[in-house]
């Protein structure tokens, strides 16, 4: 049995813009404004303390790790409450899940956002019916890029790491692959796209309507 597993933000799902959004909020009831916007992505990739921080530092503000703790959880509260306002899925994904589940993959998320933001967000764009597998960030004693939660997800499907593959966006993912010993597939339609090609994976993805083929190529 062939398993694709998935990260979500930035990779099934564009998230930025609701990722941002949620960062400013806590920066405007700070009185600080709106730091973070278009530009951005990257950053709100990286998570929510990433988010804080790097508006704390585009302000000529000290990072006060107390500051940022304490923005996480209005920062959290904010964005699953407007999780799909902006939130797209790329074009092709669903198609290319109909596919790959029709050819006989299993298929899941492997992703460090916290699991109830991951499924909520799954079942607000209908992507949920697709994965009996989502694996987010606080499920495990490790994450992402730690082997295990790669490895774990896999074996929640019931597959095996040697029939198996990841596809991802960022250099968290593409390290979380080679220390599980897994092909790594990088797409190449975010704003990390240059940083995927920069690290060399096992393939680099355009679109989603190459993905079937693409996957089929590297597990047979």
């Amino acid at each position: 049995m062939r398993s694709a597993i998935f990260d979500l933000d930035g990779t099934l799902v564009d998230t930025s813009a609701d990722l941002l959004a949620a960062a400013n909020a806590v920066f405007k009831g700070w009185g600080l404004g709106a730091p973070l916007g278009a530009g951005d992505e990257v950053i709100a990739f990286g998570g929510g303390r990433a988010m804080l921080r790097a508006g704390l530092m585009r302000l000529g503000l000290v990072v006060d790790e107390a500051q940022v703790s304490a923005g996480y959880l209005p920062l959290l509260d904010h964005y699953r409450t407007n999780i799909d306002q902006h939130s797209r899925v790329y074009p092709g994904v669903k198609l290319a899940l109909d596919t790959l589940r029709d050819t006989g993959w299993q298929l899941g998320v492997c992703t460090n956002k916290p699991q109830a933001l991951a499924d909520l967000l799954l079942a607000k764009l209908g992507l949920d019916r697709y994965f009996p597998v989502v694996l987010g960030a606080d499920v495990l004693p490790v994450r992402k890029p730690d082997p295990f939660h790669l490895t774990e997800t896999i074996a929640r499907l019931g597959g095996a790491p040697q029939r198996a593959v990841l596809i991802g966006d960022t250099i968290t993912d593409h390290a979380t692959a080679m220390a599980a010993g897994l092909p790594c597939v990088l797409v190449t339609f975010g704003p990390n796209a240059e940083a995927c090609r920069a690290l060399a994976p096992t393939a680099l993805l355009a679109t989603y309507a190459e993905l079937p083929a693409l996957l089929g190529r590297l597990v047979p």
